[in-house]
């Protein structure tokens, strides 16, 4: 220490008032200094501080608080700045966030608040049927994973009527629980159900449904012809009016979408039976006054058909018989015979001749299968074969062909 020496060489008093300024000059020193610093409100990431500072540039400001800020960061001012009094620094640091889209991964660096402000700042285009796994108020916090599903539409064809309906992903029945389309048992899909869906596809549903339909269908009526010994010979009268009978079907039907695909016949019974025409047909033979009379015949007509249904006179035929339905293969599917008869409508009873042979509308009784009408012709009935009508396609298959006895009636 030199004090002592400069306190002997100067005296007390001196030294007193030399200290003192030393002092004073010191303090007004550090005064000028202090009062130097410029005043700065530094926010870091919402929270606001205020600094005095003697920093130059707004970089040196970031350096005094041992901040080091990236390209992805947000700062309010260039960081060559020049400070100034009162000025207002503004600082976020920018968090990773970590995106998913349809399985493609990348990484990107915010400074927003929140996933939607997020997804909107970087121009993600989005609509309401996407699927984002986070809450667009979800706040960022740093290596936020965030999984987008892109929608995409699948066009539904729902019998017949088309619906566009937009998903994720995921199969037929994950997409047709979600918009609550409901199948019944019947009912067919395509793709299967098991089946991934991608984009454009189309799933067809084929609605089925069977319902039973009861047609009521007429049985044409016999002409039963009884002799009549009081009726003049070559005479014809009506005793009974004959009535057609009914039969009852019962068919289940199968409609897709609405539309007949299939009947079956699955039941049959009568409903009112056909009631039998009877004519008499006169026998009596008048003869002159002036002579004798004749001898009365021996026997009646021998042309009559008897009650029991079998033939009682008439010409008898040995035929090929075969047989047919008027929805066979090769028919034009009216059911309408070459005469006009409708075998749709009356099934019952009509075969097909070869008109030299057997002319049209003539009755005939054939042996083990009953009374019918020649109502129709076919070009593979030729001289002395028949083809019968049968109600049914298995039923004309069933019979195949066969020799018959035919007995003409009229």
């Amino acid at each position: 220490m030199k004090f002592p020496k400069i306190y002997s060489l100067m005296g007390k008093k001196d030294f007193i008032y030399a200290l003192t300024l030393f002092v004073v000059i010191g303090l007004i020193c550090f005064l000028f200094y202090e009062l130097s610093k410029q005043e700065v409100t530094f926010v870091q990431n919402g929270e606001e501080r205020t600094l005095q500072t003697h920093a130059n540039t707004v970089g040196d400001v970031l350096k005094e608080l041992a901040i080091q800020p990236n390209e992805h960061d947000d700062l309010s001012y260039e960081l060559n700045e020049i400070v100034q009094n009162g000025m207002i620094i503004e600082y976020t640091e920018a968090k990773a966030v970590a995106v998913s889209v349809d399985g493609e991964m990348d990484t990107y660096y915010t400074t927003e608040t929140t996933v939607g402000d997020f997804l909107d700042s970087e121009g993600f285009q989005l609509t309401k049927h996407d699927l984002v796994s986070e809450a667009m108020e979800q706040e960022i916090y740093e290596q936020l994973a965030i999984t987008i599903q892109k929608a995409f539409p699948i066009t539904v064809m729902d019998a017949k009527k088309d619906q566009e309906v937009w998903i994720t992903g995921g199969t037929v029945k994950e997409l047709l629980n979600k918009y609550e389309i409901e199948l019944k048992d019947l009912d067919r899909v395509q793709p299967s159900l098991d089946t991934a869906l991608t984009a454009s596809d189309t799933v067809e549903i084929t609605r089925v449904e069977k319902v039973t339909d009861v047609v009521e269908q007429e049985q044409s009526f016999s002409t039963v012809k009884k002799s009549d010994g009081t009726l003049k010979k070559g005479t014809e009268k009506v005793v009974e009016e004959g009535e057609p009978g009914i039969v009852e079907k019962h068919y289940e039907v199968t409609l897709e979408n609405g539309e007949e695909v299939n009947r079956e016949l699955v039941k049959e019974a009568v409903k009112r039976e056909a009631k039998d025409k009877v004519v008499a047909v006169g026998t009596k033979v008048e003869t002159p006054q002036a002579t004798v009379a004749s001898a009365p015949p021996k026997s009646s007509s021998p042309n009559l058909v008897s009650r029991s249904g079998k033939e009682s006179g008439g010409k008898t035929l040995y035929m090929q018989a075969t047989a047919y339905n008027w929805d066979c293969n090769s028919c034009d599917g009216r059911g309408l015979t070459s005469t006009g008869y409708n075998l749709k409508n009356n099934p019952h009873g009509v075969i097909a001749v070869d008109p030299n042979v057997i002319p049209l509308g003539t009755r005939v009784y054939i042996e083990g299968y009953g009374h019918y009408v020649a109502r129709d012709t076919g070009g593979a009935v030729k001289g002395n074969k028949i083809d019968i009508h049968m109600p049914t396609k298995k039923q004309a298959i069933n019979f195949g062909g066969k020799r018959v006895k035919v007995t003409i009636l009229d």
